[in-house]
């Protein structure tokens, strides 16, 4: 059974390509995005833990 390591993160809105990009090339994978309280957008990723 593949077990996950989470991650979340804000994403402003004058960089979101570039946060993305850079958690992606970390092998995060993303979940999903959904908006804050503060009006923003939160980031969710996953990866499985390494054995």
């Amino acid at each position: 059974m593949t077990k996950w390591e989470y991650l979340t993160t804000p994403l402003p809105p004058h960089n979101q390509t570039a946060i993305l990009n850079d958690w992606g090339s970390e092998g995060w994978e993303l979940i999903s995005v959904t908006p804050n309280n503060q009006g923003g957008l939160i980031a969710f990723f996953k990866r499985p833990l390494e054995a």
